[in-house]
């Protein structure tokens, strides 16, 4: 080869051939890009509306932000005397209680139909998989007359207690124990002379913290949106969690645009704990990614 064609920019023999960056494919990116556009937009458009005044909301354009966000905000917290402080203490106490609760319930049970076996368990686990394919409004109504058997209903127990068992938050910790939890590291803590509980508690338990995250957060918000229980069993408006409270603010309105804005910057500030609780999970996936990278 002269050196007129090495000048020239061909590759001397045994060279490596310089490789082009590849780019990445277009079209699913576009699809991605419109996907979370179309996902945001409502998100979007409440915060935009709750900067708004009663005048503004109908008369300017959609998007343009207002001038009347902290005069909603005053309206809003002092309504009724506070009313809103109370849906959203009792929003709280449904969402968290209920999927703290749900949560200890669903690792119990996931774990043990992992990783025991027991006359049953097979037939158990499809129960299981049929309750899951049950949508929750179908069980409205019989659960509305088991709590008004026990007396519960309008109490916080009426909201609470339906909301503990899930079947499938179980499933998803029965697939994630399956899956994340050894036999061998539980056979080996066994012969160590560790019992059941403290083996749970102790090895199955922390390794299960990142499903155990994802059923807590998902039960969480469930629980945070969920309007048709408490509509149900509830009848005293201090009782009320966040959505039925915005409801009935609307309903009782008769269309007045005071209470639309009203009912526009409580359902933004609603959202503000979900954010919030989405951004500070976060590190549990990202732990549990690592960990996975370092094992393998």
């Amino acid at each position: 080869m002269t050196t007129a064609t090495l000048r020239a920019g061909a590759t001397a023999p045994g060279a490596a051939v310089p490789r082009r960056p590849r780019r990445g494919p277009l079209i699913p990116t576009v699809i991605l890009v419109v996907g979370a556009a179309y996902c945001l937009s409502p998100l979007v458009w409440v915060v935009m509306a709750s900067t708004k005044s009663p005048q503004e909301l109908f008369s300017t354009f959609t998007l343009a932000p207002g001038t009347g966000f902290l005069s909603n905000l005053e309206k809003l917290f002092t309504m009724q005397n506070g009313v809103f402080l109370s849906w959203i203490g009792n929003t709280i106490v449904y969402s968290l209680g209920g999927s703290v609760l749900c949560v200890l319930v669903s690792a119990l049970a996931g774990y043990a139909l992992a990783k025991f076996r027991f006359p049953g368990r097979d037939t158990m686990f499809r129960i299981l998989l049929g309750g899951v394919l049950i949508p929750g409004i179908a069980l409205a109504i019989p659960q509305y007359f088991v709590m008004a058997g026990l007396g519960l209903t309008n109490t916080y127990w009426a909201v609470l207690l339906p909301m503990v068992i899930s079947p499938f938050s179980i499933f998803l910790c029965r697939v994630y124990a399956t899956s994340s939890v050894s036999s061998d590291l539980l056979e080996a803590a066994r012969i160590d002379g560790a019992g059941e509980f403290s083996i749970f508690r102790r090895i199955a338990l922390p390794i299960m913290v990142p499903g155990l995250v994802t059923v807590f957060l998902l039960h969480f918000i469930g629980t945070w949106n969920n309007f048709l229980l408490p509509y149900l069993m509830l009848s005293n408006e201090r009782l009320y969690p966040l959505t039925l409270g915005l409801f009935t603010l609307l309903s009782t309105g008769d269309g007045k645009e005071l209470l639309y804005t009203t009912a526009i910057v409580g359902a933004f500030v609603s959202l503000i704990p979900l954010v919030a609780l989405m951004l500070f999970l976060q590190r549990f996936w990202k732990l549990d990614l690592i960990s996975g990278g370092l094992k393998g």
